[in-house]
């Protein structure tokens, strides 16, 4: 391997717009395109070639990979403006890469189709909301396209916080500043801490991954700032149920409280194939902290909450991921074999007749 051959085969996975490209000690090269792990039909790479792979992106980082690391997350940029985001691990004892291909350009939520509620929560003055989901399916790109429409709208100063870097943006109506965990700060938590000297409207923090960085996001929003980070969770309650959880026992009860102050939305996020099998779309339950769905939060009752959501679709515009995979399957988008692989309802094709 050498650096004009990994270019090329990253420049391939870029224009074929892939998803993911994977690096393995004993395998070719492999495509993640349309949801589907393709193997393709280069040489099996060999320990020096994954090693050469890992050794050029720390070099592209302004860094050397650490003698004894384990795992280690970096970004990766081609000339033609292709960029990556890069997971590096060992498996095995050999070095293992994951390359995230990040769109060119951030789309609208036109045109990632999800719900137009987004430009009404993005308005928020102050508070937190939460873009979740698996890994892969859409939350650092929906987040993307949340920064880019106050960026569009509002006069704001906007301040990321990601590990790495995915989406540049440029500043236009909003002045952004963008902070790189390991680079630009040690880590999350400090970095929101320092924020908060720094004249911030909007803070965007790339993910969720601690107790202090938790405590951090509630306390900038608390504090009239407009928060919005990613947790690995697949609905609102879960979500929830993971954030409270993070905190001892006897604090659960006052983190409630906080949160249900300070929650402004969830955006949960499915990916699903049409009913072709030729593109990917979103699947969205969206939450929002109506009144009623504050108080299921201070009392604890969040096995409520799904119900709340569904009642609240036509006032409030919020729809449970049933909703949506029901209005998919009336308009012929997906097939019912797909809604039933992505929902835990036991009674997805009941519903459906009765809509």
């Amino acid at each position: 391997m050498d650096i004009k051959t990994l270019n090329q085969i990253l420049e391939i996975a870029f224009a074929k717009r892939v998803s993911d490209v994977h690096f393995e000690v004993d395998n070719p090269p492999f495509f993640r395109a349309h949801g589907q792990l393709l193997r393709s039909k280069l040489p099996s790479l060999k320990p020096a070639d994954t090693e050469f792979i890992a050794s050029t992106i720390m070099t592209h980082n302004g860094r050397n990979l650490p003698e004894n690391f384990k795992e280690f997350d970096a970004s990766y940029s081609l000339s033609n403006n292709g960029r990556f985001r890069v997971s590096i691990f060992k498996q095995r004892g050999n070095v293992g890469i994951v390359m995230r291909v990040i769109p060119p350009e951030i789309g609208s939520f036109q045109d990632l189709k999800l719900p137009a509620v987004l430009t009404e929560i993005v308005k928020a003055p102050n508070g937190l909301v939460l873009v979740t989901g698996p890994t892969g399916h859409g939350k650092s790109t929906t987040l993307a396209s949340m920064i880019n429409y106050i960026n569009d709208k509002y006069s704001f100063n906007i301040i990321t916080i990601e590990d790495p870097i995915e989406f540049l943006f440029s500043s236009r109506k909003s002045c952004i500043i963008q902070r790189e965990v390991g680079i630009d700060t040690d880590n999350f938590s400090t970095a929101l801490k320092t924020s908060l000297r720094m004249d911030p409207d909007v803070i965007m923090v790339g993910e969720m991954r601690d107790l202090e960085t938790i405590d951090a996001c509630i306390k900038a929003s608390e504090t009239g700032h407009l928060v919005f980070s990613t947790l690995h969770t697949p609905n609102a309650v879960t979500t929830i149920n993971r954030l409270v959880g993070h905190f001892p026992p006897d604090a659960q009860e006052i983190i409630r409280q906080r949160l249900a102050d300070i929650l402004v939305a969830t955006v949960s996020l499915r990916l699903v194939e049409d009913k072709e099998g030729e593109n990917i779309i979103p699947v969205v339950e969206v939450m929002r902290a109506t009144t009623t769905i504050q108080a299921c939060i201070r009392d604890g009752n969040l096995d409520e909450i799904k119900g709340h959501i569904e009642k609240g679709s036509a006032q409030y515009q919020m729809q449970s991921m049933d909703q949506h995979l029901i209005q998919l399957c009336k308009k012929g988008i997906i097939t019912m074999k797909e809604a039933k692989r992505v929902s835990n309802s036991m009674d997805l094709e009941r519903k459906l007749n009765f809509t």
